[in-house]
């Protein structure tokens, strides 16, 4: 099995590595010739120097996985990569795309033949080592090809990747995933912040999240990376207080609008990390004011 792989970033490299790892070929571009040559040197990764010459390198039925930013890049490089593929080809998106885009950018491709999965990607950094969960979309034919890829990539063979669904499922199963990270993220953040501020019993929050690892009703993967976080500092002074959201969280409110389905922790932890991203606190502001109106409440001057 030989696959393309265009944009070898954080995410796109130790996909590229773990394929090499479980005996799948890869052909690697990226804009950065230092990390196409990195990679090609380290993993025995077919370097590439254009995204033409990687097709060139590819025996039918070709498949190019595209690790790019969502939107326009991805929009942009699937545009100019049809023209090089022949009917029987294959894109992979494994990029956080709009599902709505998914399912349009697979009705062009199949009308010139050309196959498309969209792969919802999790895993994040730590994918290299423990695998990735993967939600992919696709005809039957599409997942059938992929399937080798699929289970390298994966924590094994038969579990943490799955063939959800038609062309959009992919991304679609992706965005409420995320959807539900950030409500879970919401929670663990207003729980260990009032622990924080219950200053009389001077907890040990690194103590606390440790303990609720084990057996624990709420223990997960989050917990785990928090416990940690907290064992080498609890105090955070050097963190900025600010969040910043990818857009699937975004997604997933407005998808819960469209179908009239109550999502209100969803949409609150979105709305969490919007107020953590208002530097200038312009509504606080027009709060102050109003309170000071009727209340005569004294306002604090900024600086003070």
């Amino acid at each position: 099995m030989r696959l393309a792989m265009i944009g070898l970033g954080k995410m796109g490299g130790n996909m590229a590595r773990r394929l090499r790892r479980g005996g799948i070929e890869v052909v690697g571009y990226d804009r950065a010739a230092e990390t196409v040559a990195q990679l090609a040197t380290e993993t025995g990764m077919i370097a590439a120097s254009s995204v033409a010459d990687a097709v060139g390198k590819l025996a039918a039925p070709r498949v190019v996985w595209l690790m790019l930013p969502s939107g326009g890049p991805t929009e942009q490089q699937i545009r100019e990569l049809a023209p090089m593929l022949s009917r029987g080809d294959i894109i992979v998106d494994g990029g956080n795309s709009n599902y709505h885009d998914s399912q349009r950018r697979g009705a062009w491709l199949a009308e010139q033949g050309i196959g498309f999965m969209d792969a919802g990607t999790s895993g994040g950094v730590w994918g290299l080592e423990n695998g990735y969960c993967l939600m992919v979309g696709a005809s039957p034919e599409v997942a059938k090809i992929l399937e080798p890829v699929l289970k390298a990539l994966a924590p094994a063979a038969d579990r943490g990747w799955a063939h959800v669904g038609p062309v959009g499922a992919g991304h679609f199963t992706k965005m409420i995933h995320n959807g539900i990270e950030y409500g879970m993220m919401q929670a663990f953040a207003e729980g260990l912040e009032l622990m924080h501020g219950k200053q009389e019993f001077n907890l040990d929050l690194a103590q606390i999240t440790e303990l609720w690892r084990h057996s624990s009703v709420v223990r997960s993967w989050l917990l785990d990376l928090t416990a940690e976080a907290l064992q080498h500092d609890q105090k955070l002074e050097h963190i900025a207080p600010y969040v910043a959201d990818s857009g699937e969280g975004r997604w997933t409110a407005v998808e819960a609008v469209d179908q009239g389905v109550a999502a209100p922790v969803l949409t609150l932890a979105l709305q969490m990390r919007f107020a953590s991203q208002d530097e200038a606190g312009y509504g606080y502001r027009v709060l102050s004011v109003m309170r000071n109106a009727f209340g005569g409440h004294a306002v604090k001057q900024a600086g003070e």
